[in-house]
Parts: structure tokens; C-alpha cells; sequence
């Protein structure tokens, strides 16, 4: 059986060179494979284009006017909104600090001048094939959060809810010192954590009064269903602990699977603390939004009963007691109103 030859990735590359024969050479060769191709003359037209356009591969010249390739090349990649493009760095030095300088700036892959047709190929390839997979895994992200925040918008008293902790949870784990990656996680399970609500029925979740012991039961499933839904995405390795364990306790009464102090994992605990504050400073159904300063004293209250951990509260109360997190602040406004 003949095996079919895998499609060649497509996609729009953006040519920043200040030499207008550079700009030209790299132009052919990538418009004869049937790739959209912009050219630009330095640095900042480039930042320019990659803000207006979609683009799916970026070539940077090093040595350019204004803003060179390593400069360039930084600032893409420390924009949330482009830092997911790969960057080229093209120069005609070989010299070992250029290479570090533009791993230093996160560049993806370096071509040296005079640029070889078939390296220059082979390297675009592949790239765009990891650029076309990123873009898929975004895609299915976009999917999840949707759905979240479709199923917050069921409930009048929860607006925003999803926001507002993905927010709160990702400045008290940066006020602890918490990885990038766990912070990055805890701003994505602050929009899904109750994804798995997608599974009860709105006359549970709406309830004004009290639920029944079934009806509890089935609310307290919804962690390891909106784990289940989460999973397929390995980008949510993070987030899949924080979904399932943030209606733990810290003495073990919680749920889904009563764990208990430190094994109950640290991005889950930074949530549930941020969580219950939420929904304390908002109107429900069952009760009006507290003021700060009541709902840090209900949460002192469960603190001393064991549910929560008591050294990330002591943090947490530090950061709203602060005025550094002032948002927490305007979240609580905003959820009295």
C-alpha cells in the first residue's frame, strides 16, 4: 500500500529585512512553495504588522535600523497576544553570543547568511506544522472556556465569577511565589473550574433554597466530571488537579475525594481560597454580598474550623488588606451591585 506524502503546511510569514535584495531572495523562495509572504524594512514595522495581521511565521534580520532582530524577536514573544509565533533569527555572523543573545530573546531557530534554499524550507516546515498543532490546541481551549463561561451565564447571580477568579487565583499565586506554570494553569481553571456543572440540571444549581441530600450528591460530582471533560488537553495537566480537588478541605470533609492539608494540591488551595471569597462578596440566591471586611471574618471563621489553609488565607488577607490587589476590591463592588 502506497503511503500518501503528508500536505505541506501553508500560512502567511512575515520577512523583516533592511536590504531590499534579502527581502526579495527570501520573498521567491517562500512564495514558490505557496506561502503568503509580507516584507518589511526594520523592526518596529514588523511589531507593526504581527499587531494588525495574522501571521503564522516571523523572519528577523539581526541587524536592523531602529530595532534590531534580537529586540524585535523579545518583544514579540513577551506579548501574551503573539508569543506564540515562531520567530526566525537570520544573520550573516556565526559567532556564539549572537546565538545566545537570540535565545535569550526565546527565538525558535536561527539561519545563517547567505541563507541555504532548502535549510531555509525545511526549518519554515516545521515550524508551521508546530505553529498549525499550537493553533489547534487553542482552538479546543476556546472550545472549553465557552462552555464555561456558558454555563456561568445560566446563573444572573454568578457574572463575571469565571473573570474574577482567574484573576484573583493568579495574583495570589504570584503573591506566593507560585511557577509560571502553576500561574498560568490557575488563570485557566479560574474560567473551567465548573465546567462539570454542564452535567447538573439548572433546577439544582439554581435552587434558591437548600438542596436536597440527592441533589446534593449530584452536585458534588460535578469536580470529576469537568475533569473528565478537561482531560483530553494535555496543555491542562496543571489545570486537571485544581479542577477536580478545589472543593476539598483542609481537615479532609470536602470533596470529591476528602483529601486532606498538603495533599490537597497548592493551585487547588489557592483557588478554593479565592473562590469562597467570591462568592462571600457577591449576591446569591441564598444570601446579600458581605462587605470585605465581613467576609474576611466568616472566612477567619473557617479557617479555625480547619476548611481552609491557613497560611495561604494569612497571604491572601495580606494581599486585600494591602491595596496592591485593589481589583479584589472592585470585584466586590461590582458583585453588590
Amino acid at each position: 500500500m502506497l503511503l500518501q506524502a503528508e500536505p505541506l503546511p501553508s500560512g502567511t510569514i512575515l520577512v523583516a529585512d533592511d536590504q531590499v535584495a534579502n527581502r526579495e531572495l527570501l520573498e521567491e523562495l517562500l512564495t514558490a512553495q505557496g506561502f503568503k509572504v509580507i516584507t518589511v524594512s526594520d523592526g518596529e514595522e514588523a511589531l507593526d504588522q504581527v499587531g494588525k495581521v495574522p501571521v503564522d511565521l516571523v523572519i528577523l534580520d539581526v541587524m536592523m535600523p531602529h530595532l534590531n532582530g534580537f529586540e524585535a524577536c523579545r518583544k514579540i514573544k513577551a506579548n501574551p497576544e503573539t508569543y506564540l509565533i515562531p520567530v526566525v533569527l537570520v544573520t550573516a555572523l556565526s559567532d556564539k553570543q549572537d546565538r545566545i543573545e537570540g535565545l535569550r530573546a526565546n527565538a525558535d531557530d536561527f539561519l545563517t547568511r547567505p541563507v541555504d534554499r532548502v535549510e531555509l524550507l525545511a526549518r519554515v516546515q516545521s515550524l508551521l506544522k508546530l505553529k498549525h498543532r499550537t493553533d489547534e490546541l487553542e482552538r479546543a481551549e476556546a472550545v472549553l472556556f465557552a462552555l464555561a463561561r456558558s454555563i456561568e451565564g445560566k446563573d444572573p447571580y454568578t457574572g463575571g465569577h469565571c473573570e474574577r477568579l482567574s484573576e484573583y487565583s493568579a495574583s495570589l499565586g504570584q503573591h506566593l511565589g507560585l511557577p509560571d506554570e502553576q500561574i498560568t494553569a490557575l488563570r485557566r481553571a479560574g474560567v473551567v473550574h465548573d465546567i462539570g456543572k454542564i452535567a447538573i440540571p439548572d433546577s439544582i444549581i439554581l435552587k434558591p433554597t437548600s438542596l436536597s441530600p440527592d441533589e446534593w450528591k449530584l452536585m458534588r460530582e460535578h469536580p470529576v466530571v469537568g475533569e473528565r471533560i478537561c482531560a483530553p488537553l494535555k496543555s491542562f495537566r496543571l489545570v486537571l488537579p485544581i479542577i477536580r480537588h478545589h472543593h476539598e478541605r483542609f481537615d479532609g470533609s470536602g470533596y470529591p475525594d476528602g483529601l486532606q492539608g498538603e495533599n490537597i494540591p497548592v493551585t487547588a488551595r489557592v483557588l478554593q481560597i479565592v473562590d469562597v471569597y467570591d462568592a462571600l462578596t457577591t449576591i446569591r440566591p441564598y444570601k446579600p454580598a458581605f462587605s470585605i471586611t465581613d467576609a474576611m471574618q466568616t472566612m477567619k471563621l473557617e479557617v479555625a474550623k480547619g476548611w481552609w489553609d491557613a497560611h495561604i488565607f494569612d497571604e491572601f488577607e495580606q494581599l486585600v488588606r494591602s491595596g496592591t490587589a485593589d481589583f479584589l476590591a472592585r470585584g466586590a463592588a461590582a458583585g453588590a451591585n
